[in-house]
This record gives C-alpha cells, structure tokens and sequence, in this order.
C-alpha cells in the first residue's frame, strides 16, 4: 500500500520572529518585559537597531535615530545591542525549524522560510505545522513569533507581516489573488518606500491596481525586471523555490520541564520520549544515524552534552535510545535539578548498510525464527509503530517504562 501524501497547495511558511533583539533582552532581563525597549547606542548618533512593541506603540522604529525615538517616547529604555547572544538565539531556532524539515532558508537571524510539504504525514497540515513551531519557539526559546502559510515564499513572507505580532495567518491557495487586491501595493514584495510612492503617484494604489494594470506599463514605471515581477506577484504567481542554505545536519528534540527534575528516574522517561519521537521522525526522512548526544541544562543555565558515536550508523529506536540512557547515565546527575533535556542525532546518512549493533542486541538470549538475524525484530516493531502512529496521530507503541507518563500527561513519545 503506497503511502505517499499528496503535495498540500499551500506548502511554503514563512517564521519571522516578533522584535527579535528587544524581546531576546525583555526575555533575558524580567525588569525589561512590559516596558518601552529600545536596542541601540544610548549616547552619540545611534540609531534604533530593534524596538519593542511597547515602544512602536509611541511611534518608535528600527533605523530611526535614537534622539527622535527618546523624544517620541520620554520612557523609553535604550540597552546596547548584543549581537552574540542574538547569533547563539539564531542558531537554536534554526535547529528547531530543521527539526521540522531540512528545507529551511535562512533570510537573516530572526526570519526563515520553510517548505513542509514533507512533513505533512508526521506533523499534520501547514496550518497545524505552523500551530506547532510557534508553541516549540513559545516553549523552548520563551520567545514570540509570527508565521505566515501560503501557497508561495512572497505569500508566506506577506502574511506573517499580517499576523503579526504572536500570530499565523493562513491564506488557501483558491483565495490569493482576491484576498491580495484590497492590499496597499507596498505590501507587495519588492515594492520598497520609493517604488510604492511611484506607483500610488501614477494611481496604483492597491495590489488589485497593479494586477490590472498592463505589465508594459509597470515596466516602464519601475523597469523591466521589477515591473515584470510585481505584476507575477499581484497575481499570486511566484515560482522561487525554499533554498535551504545547508542540508539538515542533525535531527533533535529539547523538552523544558514548568518546574527543575531532580528525579532520575523522570529524566530517563522524558529522554525516551524525546528519543523515541526523533527516531521516528529519522526514519520519516530515510536517514539512518552514527552520532547520538545528550544535553542537559541545569537550573542555574548552565549546559552540559555528552556524545557517542556508534560503530555503525542505524535507525532502531531500541539502539539510539540505549545510547541514549547510557550517555544519560554518566552524567551522574544524582539530585541535581535539571531545567532542559534534549536528545540529537547526527552523522546522518542513508539507510543502506545500516546494520543491526550486536552490543546492544539482547545478547543471544532470545530465541529467534529461523533466518532471522539478532535485532530484526526491533527493527519490525519500529515500522509497525511507525504505521500505527501515521494512522493515527501519534505513537500509540512505546517503551513500557513511558505507560505511566502517558497515562498522567496524556501525550505519547
């Protein structure tokens, strides 16, 4: 039976987040939240390099200069920019988005678009996908995000703008070119302050002016190659693929606990979980793995991983989870309490070759049908879980040590 999934016709995210540099500093600092910000030089000719939206609430915006902003906004708090920080808040997002799928273009630290047509069968429609990113980015960087979904990268890009702020808006692909013709034309993508003023001067006020206009005319309004792209644009046609900067390197997944664990015994069961979830989505992508890595964040933040890479690549949960535990195991955590976990593969690689690890078989114990090799049969439980799951909505076989989280959380791996 062929289980292939249909191409959804509005495919491409768009995930910009939400004052990105003024809202990692009100996460990082609580005296901040609820205050104007602004994130720049305080002394000299700076300029604004990110506002808050208690800020652009008195007029305040980016590249403004920082004296025209304190004059719009007596309250106003200006912190200086830290750029590392930002990058090291990027990088995690970018990890997160790939968690999803490898097709993720980066357009600077704080936006992305991602193509998830190949991650419909195990996270559910765009929308719903869309839905889940904004609670893992809410979640796990403690940050806001908009996300726009829509059948195209300059229809994504629009309506994440839109939703914003801390919000998604979807458009269904049948609907674009209507919904698009009441927009002001400087919401068009490429129709920058000096382009939109042509336009309105000449009478082309709306996305629905320029699409009734003809393209010999616009090009000789803004030149050939931008008059020719806005007119595709207001018809919602627009072919640029999601071109992912690199292929996806690992594959992972963090949990952050409401209160610090300092139960061994819970932080085995979560670090199932969370492997059990990220196998999954490895076979899902017909990668096999080598590397397994284990982090833990205590309380105080600080981080700590541990890694082992295995004789052979493979994609058996029952192996990559037992590399797991045992990573887990030497940390030696004893009570100490723990913020985060997070379970990652890497040294991915296709699944041909990919052999069954005898150390971590049962040891021969088991007897097994003839023709059988060691191990298969995790291999068979792993593609009928797999099945099970895809059926419907979630795990529904797992490790028998996970029963009783379930049972109280009610969510499976």
């Amino acid at each position: 039976m062929s289980t292939a999934v249909a191409r959804p016709p509005e495919p491409i995210l768009h995930v910009d987040m939400d004052a990105f540099y003024a809202s990692v500093e009100q996460r990082d600092d609580p005296d901040l939240r609820g205050r104007p910000v602004a994130v720049g030089s305080p002394t000299g000719r700076g300029v604004v390099a990110a506002a808050s939206y208690e800020a652009r609430a008195s007029g305040v915006r980016s590249a403004m200069p920082m004296v025209r902003a304190r004059r719009l906004c007596p309250d106003l708090v200006v912190v200086p920019p830290r750029f590392d920080r930002y990058r090291d808040v990027s990088h995690r997002l970018m990890a997160l988005l790939r968690d999803v799928t490898p097709l993720v273009e980066p357009l600077s630290l704080d936006e992305a678009f991602l193509d998830v047509a190949g991650a419909v069968r195990l996270f559910g429609d765009p929308p719903t996908i869309g839905h889940h990113l904004r609670g893992r980015v809410r979640d796990e960087l403690s940050l806001p995000c908009s996300v726009g979904v829509g059948p195209t990268k300059s229809v994504a890009k629009l309506l994440s703008g839109l939703a914003k702020p801390d919000g998604l808006l979807h458009w269904p692909a049948a609907e674009v070119v209507e919904r698009l013709r009441p927009l002001p034309v400087r919401l068009l993508w490429g129709a920058g302050p000096r382009t939109s003023e042509r336009l309105v001067e000449h009478g082309l006020a709306t996305v629905g002016d320029v699409a009734d206009t003809d393209v010999r005319v616009l090009r000789r309004l803004v030149g050939d190659a931008l008059g020719g792209r806005l007119h595709d644009l207001a018809h919602g046609r627009d072919d640029r693929r999601v071109e992912p900067v690199q292929d996806a390197r690992s594959v992972s997944a963090e949990t952050t606990f409401d209160d610090d664990v300092d139960d061994p015994v819970v932080l085995e069961r979560r670090l199932q979980r969370l492997a059990t979830g990220v196998t999954r989505r490895l076979r899902a992508q017909g990668l096999a793995a080598r590397t397994v890595t284990v982090k833990v964040r205590f309380a105080d933040h600080r981080d700590v991983t541990r890694s082992h890479t295995l004789p052979r690549p493979t994609d058996r949960t029952h192996d990559l989870v037992a590399a797991g535990r045992e990573l887990l195991a030497a940390l030696r955590l004893g009570r100490t309490r723990v913020r985060l976990i997070g379970f990652r593969l890497s040294g991915l690689g296709a699944p041909e070759g990919a052999a069954q690890l005898a150390l971590l078989d049962d040891g021969g114990t088991t007897v097994l049908p003839e023709g059988q090799e060691p191990g298969e049969r995790w291999s068979a439980l792993d593609r009928a879980a797999d099945a099970i799951a895809d059926r419907y909505g979630q795990p529904a076989v797992s490790f028998a040590s996970l029963l009783d989280d379930e049972e109280r959380d009610g969510s499976g791996g």
